[in-house]
């Protein structure tokens, strides 16, 4: 696998330390409560949250995005890949989530707000009992004001920080690579946010906006290496699919498995994501990463056991793909070492493949994504074509044609159009990598 990781080869790895979900827990310092308690914290916000952001009014400030049956591009891959593909395919589309548009719009955007109520409460201007509504007032932002939210970030966390930090009244830094989307970093600048760029990659901008953060007492670093709070706003993603997949009467028992593809960069997001999806389905999911061939961080680091005390770089992989969301080339130890119980493994996918199912998705669904978003399209291609053994160990055989597959749609909905129509041009020039 290693060789296939240098060689910039598509492969899948089956996680061979990963735990029953009764024994994993009894190892995880997180549970159950601590997802609650993020959800009761969205829950106070939402007031707040429809007041200020008008897209959220019908979901009277929640910030959740639909569950998509996909049947033509299933069909599409089933043609591409000349497999039979059993069960169904659905898309969780968090390209359309409200404010920032991906999935970081759950955890970056808790976070931030989880910042604001301890203020408020500390300064004794907020009451866990009051309409969270009266945070758009001017005394909350100037008291706000004081103080400096850093990140350092591909784009999409620091979109989602920059537009709700700003909103709250704090100031925001984003530190990014200087070879990020530059339509991420002028949209930033457009709402009020600093962007400073970089030279290297996204190991460098996070490093620099921890220094930086480090030198002053007003200023609060979001960590996406190591976060908490990050993971468990992610993590409330797993109650709300819950109920959604209930609406739809859609049962995930053993005889109806679910599996679901999570594009993966530095690992909070999809790491949060499948904390709270194992905490909600237990043994009966089955949570996959996704990863560009040249990012492989998160499998490199769970693969070795070294998780980030090594890089993709260390093999002489450059870490440049066109997922500029997954452009990480060293992992989250704390996301990584979590996984190693939870996560039932990591597979790849070349730029090529991303830009070609980006049209594919255009083509047959009219659904518009960035390329990162598209990592999570294969999924189900590589666990019926490759997963013999491990739908093996797990009993699964006779319940595949009922099993559910849901490609976790990171993000897309911001892009601007001319860009989506390059990106759409490109995956038409394209065969698919095999």
């Amino acid at each position: 696998l290693i060789a296939d990781l240098e060689e910039e080869k598509e492969f899948i790895w089956f996680n061979p330390k990963i735990l029953s979900q009764n024994d994993a827990s009894k190892s995880i310092s997180l549970n159950h409560q601590d997802i609650q308690d993020a959800a009761d914290r969205l829950d106070r916000f939402r007031p707040y949250i429809s007041k200020v952001f008008p897209q959220t009014v019908r979901s009277y400030g929640q910030i959740e995005s639909p569950i998509i049956e996909i049947k033509q591009i299933k069909n599409a891959l089933a043609n591409l890949t000349g497999q039979k593909l059993a069960g169904r395919l659905f898309m969780k589309a968090d390209s359309e989530l409200p404010i920032s548009g991906s999935i970081k719009a759950r955890g970056g955007i808790y976070e931030v707000l989880k910042f604001a109520e301890t203020i408020a409460i500390r300064e004794g201007i907020l009451d866990l009992n009051d309409s969270y509504a009266k945070l758009d007032d001017d005394e909350f932002k100037k008291t706000f004001a004081r103080y400096t939210i850093l990140v350092g970030s591909t784009g999409n966390l620091g979109l989602s920080i920059g537009i709700m930090g700003a909103q709250l009244g704090f100031k925001v830094v984003v530190h990014m690579s200087a070879e990020a989307k530059q339509w991420k970093k002028e949209l930033l600048r457009s709402k009020g946010v600093s962007v400073v760029e970089h030279e290297g990659d996204y190991g460098k901008a996070v490093e620099e906006g921890r220094n930086s953060a480090a030198a002053d007492e007003y200023s609060y670093f979001i960590d996406d290496e190591n976060s908490k709070d990050l993971f468990l706003g992610y993590s409330v993603a797993g109650q709300r699919l819950k109920t959604q997949l209930e609406e739809k009467n859609i049962i995930v028992d053993k005889e109806h498995p679910l599996f679901v593809y999570l594009p993966c960069g530095v690992g909070g997001g999809p790491g949060g994501v499948a904390f709270g999806l194992k905490e909600c389905f237990g043994d009966n999911i089955h949570c996959f990463f996704a990863e560009p061939t040249q990012s492989a961080c998160m499998f490199l680091g769970m693969y070795t056991s070294l998780h980030d005390s090594i890089s993709v770089q260390d093999f002489g992989i450059a870490n440049k793909t066109c997922a500029d969301g997954l452009a990480v080339g060293r992992p989250s130890g704390f996301v990584g070492q979590l996984m190693d119980l939870l996560l039932s493994g990591v597979y790849t996918v070349t730029d090529n493949n991303l830009y070609r199912y980006l049209t594919l998705m255009k083509d047959k669904e009219d659904i518009e994504l960035e390329p990162s978003a598209l990592a999570g399209l294969p999924g189900i291609a590589h666990i019926l074509k490759n997963g013999v053994n491990y739908i093996s160990k797990y009993g699964l055989e006779p319940h595949m044609e009922n099993a559910t597959h849901i490609m976790w749609a990171t993000g897309g909905s911001m892009v601007p159009q001319e860009i989506r129509d390059q990106d759409y041009l490109t995956g038409q020039r394209l065969d698919l990598d095999q």
